[in-house]
């Protein structure tokens, strides 16, 4: 069976399912499960953005020609 079919499955049983603990169950194990971007980042990669949306939000912006310039 292909991924598209088995989430089809998935869904249908899901539809099924009348327990409320049941389907709360389900819903924490699926948000566990997600990955957040930011916790894959190391600890510099995220100080990095951090003091960019800082930088941003202080009017301290380049164009994106200047940019282009800086890291060539």
């Amino acid at each position: 069976m292909d991924i598209q079919a088995t989430k089809i499955e998935l869904v249908k049983a899901i539809l099924e399912i009348d327990n409320k603990e049941i389907i709360q169950k389900i819903s924490y194990y699926l948000k566990k499960e997600q990955v957040d971007f930011w916790d894959e980042l190391t600890s510099l990669q995220q100080d990095e953005i951090k003091k960019g949306i800082e930088e941003l939000d202080n009017k301290k912006r380049i164009s994106y020609e200047s940019f282009l310039k800086k890291i060539s």
